[in-house]
């Protein structure tokens, strides 16, 4: 790869935050924007099955999973910067294609193709954190980067909104193309490589092959990895079917960006919380006391739904409890995941990445294709799912950075 200058000064423990935070919030916009406009894709590609335009977010989701195979291997290579230019300039490119189509397969392949990219944000994102820093400092800095990345889904839905109310659902895109140029702006201005030449890994099959086998080699690192596929599986369900449930099940109409943002608000808080909390209670004892609230919390809300007594402010009240948990579970999961392989990040990232964002495509489809008209599907896997991360993350490792 071409070597780009980096900046001369570094970027602060603020600005460096934000960044990571930026970086993973394009893929909360790349999705929530879109939740909005879903009925007018559906309309105008005379798609047969209301549900199908939910495809546009899934593939996008898949493309990013997979991609991220390949940015970590090449990020522990080349260094994370060149990679994350690379992913975002792939990004914006894709961006610009899913705005001018006029064939749903050609929007797909073009979402497919942005999700490509977006593997690379979400990569270096991570491994940028892991670089830099260990331990509980790793998950207050995460936690921190999860409260700004949390404030998208509270405000994108509206963004789309209000794009909607004065241009074509084509120009959500035009969002996306905005944001990652300025990401991409922000990181060949201020951006310091942060693996060093000494530290950096072949590219040969056999050195893949080695930081693959190293990071599914971790207990530690798979038993976390699976439960945060799950959890992110149940929250992508909700994400997927959010629309429908709000419009079709409550008749809320517009004011579904408003409601929903006020139930994602809850996961922003959680995360601020998170990074006061994670020093004196540790991060295993934090997941595991949100595993069983998640669970518990949506068997109560199963029963109501049976019962027929799940109105609007009860539904508002068990998902941003459910949101809340989310808020405490990402970064934590994430971080143990990480945790024993700082020598791997970029592989390690990948591959947890990569787990983590296919489960959460293919579960939150599947969840979302269930949709009935009714909640219960959604609260149903809630509980399924927490149930059996919760089951994975008690035979998981109590080691004493885990507790920490």
């Amino acid at each position: 790869m071409i070597p780009i200058p980096a900046p001369r000064t570094p970027m602060g423990f603020t600005e460096f935050v934000g960044f990571i935070a930026a970086c993973m919030a394009l893929n909360a916009l790349a999705i929530d924007v879109m939740l909005p406009a879903l009925p007018m894709l559906n309309a105008d590609f005379g798609l047969a099955d209301p549900n199908h335009a939910q495809m546009v977010i899934a593939i996008y989701l898949l493309g990013m999973g997979c991609s991220q195979l390949f940015y970590g291997p090449l990020s522990d290579r080349y260094g994370r910067r060149p990679v994350l230019i690379g992913g975002l300039l792939v990004f914006v490119i894709a961006g610009l294609l899913s705005s001018i189509t006029s064939s749903f397969g050609t929007l797909l392949a073009a979402r497919l193709l942005q999700g490509f990219g977006a593997g690379a944000p979400r990569v270096i994102a991570v491994s940028l954190a892991r670089d830099t820093y260990s331990g509980a400092q790793m998950g207050r800095v995460m936690s921190l980067a999860m409260m700004v990345f949390m404030a998208v889904p509270i405000l994108a839905p509206s963004l789309g909104q209000l794009i909607l109310m004065v241009a074509p659902w084509r120009w959500t895109f035009g969002a996306l193309v905005v944001a990652s140029g300025a990401v991409l702006a922000w990181t060949m201005l201020r951006m310091q490589e942060s693996l060093p030449a000494e530290r950096r890994r072949a590219i040969s099959a056999r050195a893949i092959y080695e930081g693959y086998r190293i990071t599914v080699s971790s207990r530690a690192a798979v038993g976390y990895m699976l439960a945060m596929g799950l959890v992110m599986g149940a929250h992508m369900g909700f994400v997927t079917s959010a629309q429908q449930i709000f419009v079709d099940v409550f008749g809320v109409g517009r004011s579904f960006t408003l409601l929903f943002a006020l139930i994602a608000l809850a996961m922003s808080v959680a995360a601020f919380a998170n990074s006061r909390l994670v020093h004196r209670v540790g991060m295993r004892r934090l997941i595991v006391i949100g595993l069983s609230f998640l669970v518990g919390l949506n068997l109560i809300h199963l029963a109501l739904a049976l019962a027929g007594l799940v109105s609007l402010p009860v539904f508002l009240l068990m998902q941003a409890g459910s949101m809340f948990v989310f808020g405490f579970l990402a970064s934590n999961l994430n971080t143990l995941a990480m945790e024993p392989l700082g020598h791997v990040a970029g592989t390690a990232s990948s591959i947890i990445g990569f787990v983590g964002t296919a489960c959460g495509a293919l579960i939150g489809f599947a969840v979302g294709q269930l949709f009935d008209g009714s909640v219960m599907p959604l609260t149903a896997a809630y509980v399924v799912l927490g149930a059996i991360a919760l089951a994975i993350v008690s035979r998981t490792d109590t080691s004493p950075i885990a507790a920490a």
